[in-house]
């Protein structure tokens, strides 16, 4: 999500509604998430919190609160204005100063990648593809597949060495949210999660009674997205009841009355964290697609897994460092987070799982995914709900014209317009390739692929955001037993519900227009 995004919610409560009389006066009290400054210090922002506090006070903050007639709207929309304005204050006077080092690498980053992503997609949408498609589409041959062993070892040169763990796919709300609230509930000592939301709708609420709850026996830490933590709330998912009345601030929600600790991570030229994961004492992690919400628990397929062993302790430094990196002592902080770490187990539990991350100087998801698909010779399979990264497009083609099996999966119903426009453009360059794609029936928001008994999977989609951008976080592993999982309860049920596309999809203006903003902006 980019500042013209921000720019646009702002843009949408600019006019906030006349309040009803008599308010009781409680912004400052009830708004301002953790991690943030002291707003008095900035005018340009208390001059739009002041003209949004009596609207903010109409509504209850915790659900059951009696709320005036006709104040939900009113107060969304002012505290919309002022949440927005409060992120863009902070990544423009706080970030430069508790962050310097992280905002200069953000800035490097997101000019310097966003410059060579413009120029790469100029190449390859008139030179290389025009060059490819002149060729005819052979057959599919189904190789040999790329051999597995010198592939892993390959990796350690583009993406560090491997560690060990066991993994389970957890698929859908129904598989994973169980298993995670019996996890939080079971917990000895610690509970850190790590999400780009925590929505403010009625499951996630619950999720929040449970976490405020066990902070009274364990360590509950809670680490959100700034730019996450805002468009969480803007959107009632479906079947809500009409009687609940969400909290506006989650993290307030959060920690009124308990023992959680939330900080929320800043955005430096609005970059994001995109990661979810969630560790349990040490010795159990969960990470994936999934955020906190209604939509993730009983409509949207999705996937996580959860892991144990070594690899657990890689994911918890991990979050360590991110956790400490948001604090008030931000680059510093960070810093001797990580001068503290410690290496993880060497005990030999499970099978080899490497840890992949994407980070403003590291695209380490981006590189392997790449050399993956450059080396496969059997076969690739792809589910992913945004996909809008040119060169993946252009290795996929050119992997397919090798007579490799190169098949996608895509939602039918996405949630995000400009995502979907760019989807039906993506579709188009893969059909006109001879690339097999599918749509999911509904939304999918599941992020995995298998390439020639190599799996990934884990929280970044296929566009520049996720591979070059944002914090992101997967796993990928060449085991067997994982991969078979995967292959079997996640692909091949998909392939088997959701529609072939055969034909290409009619497209105008708007759709390249769409594309262009979802590679270009979002």
């Amino acid at each position: 999500m980019s500042s013209i995004a921000i720019a646009m919610l702002l843009a949408a409560c600019a006019t906030t509604p006349e309040p009803p009389p008599d308010p009781v006066p409680r912004f400052a009290s009830t708004f301002v998430p953790t991690g943030y400054p002291n707003i008095s210090d900035y005018p340009e922002i208390v001059e739009v919190i002041d003209q949004s506090e009596d609207a903010w006070a109409a509504a209850g903050d915790l659900p059951g609160e009696e709320a005036q007639p006709n104040a939900s709207i009113q107060t969304r929309r002012a505290a919309t204005a002022a949440h927005a304005t409060i992120l863009l204050g902070k990544t423009v006077y706080i970030e430069p100063l508790v962050r310097p080092f992280s905002t200069l690498k953000a800035l490097y980053s997101v000019i310097i990648k966003s410059t060579a992503s413009f120029a790469r997609r100029m190449t390859i949408g008139s030179v290389q593809f025009a060059r490819l498609e002149n060729d005819a589409i052979p057959e599919v041959t189904h190789g040999p597949g790329m051999d597995l062993e010198q592939w892993e070892s390959d990796l350690d040169g583009l993406a560090g060495t491997a560690t060990r763990g066991t993994v389970r796919f957890l698929i859908d709300g129904p598989e994973f949210f169980p298993r995670f609230i019996e996890s939080i509930e079971e917990a000895e000592e610690s509970i850190d999660i790590r999400t780009y939301i925590f929505d403010n709708d009625d499951y996630a609420v619950s999720i929040a009674d449970l976490l405020r709850d066990r902070s009274e026996a364990v360590d509950v830490r809670v680490l959100l997205d700034g730019i996450g933590a805002l468009l969480g709330t803007q959107v009632d998912p479906e079947g809500m009841p009409a009687d609940f009345e969400p909290p506006i601030s989650m993290p307030s929600y959060l920690e009124r009355g308990s023992d959680v600790r939330v900080r929320t991570s800043g955005n430096p030229w609005l970059t994001g964290d995109h990661t979810k994961s969630t560790i349990i004492d040490g010795k159990v992690a969960f990470l994936g697609g999934m955020n906190i919400g209604r939509e993730y628990r009983y409509t949207w397929h999705d996937l996580m897994v959860e892991v144990s062993g070594p690899i657990v302790d890689v994911l918890q430094r991990d979050l360590d460092i991110a956790w400490s990196k948001a604090g008030w002592f931000g680059d510093a902080a960070m810093l001797v987070s990580w001068m503290k770490s410690t290496r993880e187990r060497a005990d030999d539990v499970g099978d080899p799982v490497r840890v992949l991350v994407t980070r403003d100087h590291d695209s380490q998801i981006y590189r392997a995914k790449l050399a993956a698909i450059r080396r496969a010779q059997s076969f690739i399979y792809i589910e992913n709900s945004y996909f809008s990264d040119d060169t993946i497009l252009l290795e996929l083609a050119k992997a397919r014209r090798r007579g490799v099996d190169v098949r996608v999966i895509l939602p039918a119903d996405g949630n995000h317009a400009p995502l979907n426009y760019s989807n039906q453009v993506a579709i188009n360059v893969m059909l006109r390739n001879g690339i097999r794609v599918f749509l999911y029936p509904g939304m999918s928001h599941v992020k995995a692929a298998i390439i020639d008994g190599w799996a990934i999977v884990g929280s970044a989609n296929f566009d520049k955001l996720s591979l070059q951008i944002n914090e992101e976080l997967n796993i990928a592993t060449s085991s067997p037993e994982a991969v078979a999982d995967l292959m079997e309860r996640v692909f091949l049920a998909d392939f088997a519900i959701s529609e072939e596309i055969d034909n290409p999809v009619d497209l105008n203006w708007t759709h390249h227009f769409a594309e262009f903003v979802s590679d270009e902006i979002l």
